[in-house]
């Protein structure tokens, strides 16, 4: 084991004092001054959300079409996607009739209970 006897800390200026100079601020973009847009209002959407833990597929099989696009009217009750829980495949339905505005899930992802799934503008 080593001891160190009259060990002086190093100063972290290796600069006398009058030669350092403070680092110049760098300014904020343009863009980042201008102001910002605002966020898509997005309080009068609907969730779907996943009723169980599983994996998410947007089709009911590979060379199938996918079940809901954004963009796509559904109406209630409507298949959108299918969890995979345990070996079985469950259709999800729609819950309210509307259009698709956003997929919130990639295909062939795990989902959670309660996780949204698709957002919905209500018609």
């Amino acid at each position: 084991m080593q001891t160190f006897v009259n060990a002086q800390p190093v100063a972290p200026n290796f600069l006398p004092q009058a030669q350092q100079t403070p680092l110049p601020q760098p300014s904020a973009p343009a863009a980042a001054q201008e102001k910002k847009p605002a966020a898509a209002d997005t309080s009068n959407l609907v969730a779907i959300k996943s009723p169980m833990i599983g994996t998410f597929y947007r089709r009911s099989s590979p060379d199938k079409p996918l079940l809901a696009e954004v963009g796509q009217e559904v109406k209630t009750g409507q298949a959108v996607c299918i969890i995979e829980a345990m070996k079985l495949f469950n259709e999800i339905e729609s819950e309210v009739s509307g259009t698709i505005v956003k997929v919130l899930v990639d295909d062939a992802s795990p989902v959670e209970f309660d996780q949204p799934l698709f957002l919905v503008e209500p018609n």
